[in-house]
């Protein structure tokens, strides 16, 4: 876990800083450890502010009244997110629930300084809405997949992605299949023996193999 200082420098704006408000992150700043599986954001949890992944990776997914997830994107080491500050940025209207898909070190810029030093910096403004417009851009192609993409594809590049391009075992149970690909594990269980029939896939306890590396990829990019 990188120290305070370290960690600071990862901001993609820190080199715009005064010294005033330089000292003014470090006051407002932490670094928080989640183990994986821990929540560390609701949808109607305290406005965290500005966070910025500093290792690990985390999910972010909305929930129907149902209680159904729908997974949204993946923050990786060094993406900055400022969806969880709806209390900075006034123009967001929803909330993200983040989820620590591993052991996760992040940044947190709270949000009272974050507020400050938007306002009285044109370069800490602009990278705000920014990260906004992006993370917005990825919610907006997740909603396309969900509504339009048939799920045997989305299924084959939910499994292209999460093995890195075939070259990893994919260590996930059918249940979280489902819940990242918004499906129910019925129909994930379904498509996936599908796949293995079809030799794209060998399924394990808890695991997903990619077999057929070419095949999958047709399927996920066609």
């Amino acid at each position: 876990m990188p120290d305070l200082e370290t960690a600071l420098q990862m901001l993609p704006f820190w080199a715009d800083l005064t010294e005033e408000q330089k000292q003014q992150a470090r006051t407002g700043s932490r670094l928080n450890h989640y183990d994986r599986g821990a929540m560390v954001h609701t949808c109607d949890g305290e406005c965290l502010g500005l966070i910025l992944v500093t290792s690990g990776k985390l999910r972010a997914c909305m929930t129907s009244e149902d209680g159904r997830e729908i997974a949204l994107y993946r923050l990786f080491e060094g993406d900055a997110c400022v969806l969880a500050a709806s209390c900075v940025i006034r123009a967001i209207t929803f909330e993200v629930q983040l989820t620590a898909d591993t052991d996760t070190e992040l940044l947190v810029l709270n949000a009272p300084t974050f507020l400050r030093l938007s306002q009285n910096n044109l370069h800490v403004e602009c990278c705000m809405y920014k990260l906004a417009t992006e993370r917005f851009s990825d919610v907006m192609w997740s909603m396309q997949q969900l509504l339009f993409t048939s799920f045997d594809k989305r299924l084959a590049q939910y499994l292209w992605d999460e093995s890195a391009q075939a070259k990893e075992v994919i260590k996930a149970t059918h249940e979280q299949i489902a819940r990242d690909t918004g499906a129910v594990r019925e129909t994930v269980t379904r498509m996936l023996r599908n796949f293995a029939e079809d030799g794209r896939v060998k399924l394990g306890r808890g695991s997903v193999t990619i077999e057929d590396a070419a095949k999958l990829k047709k399927l996920a990019l066609m």
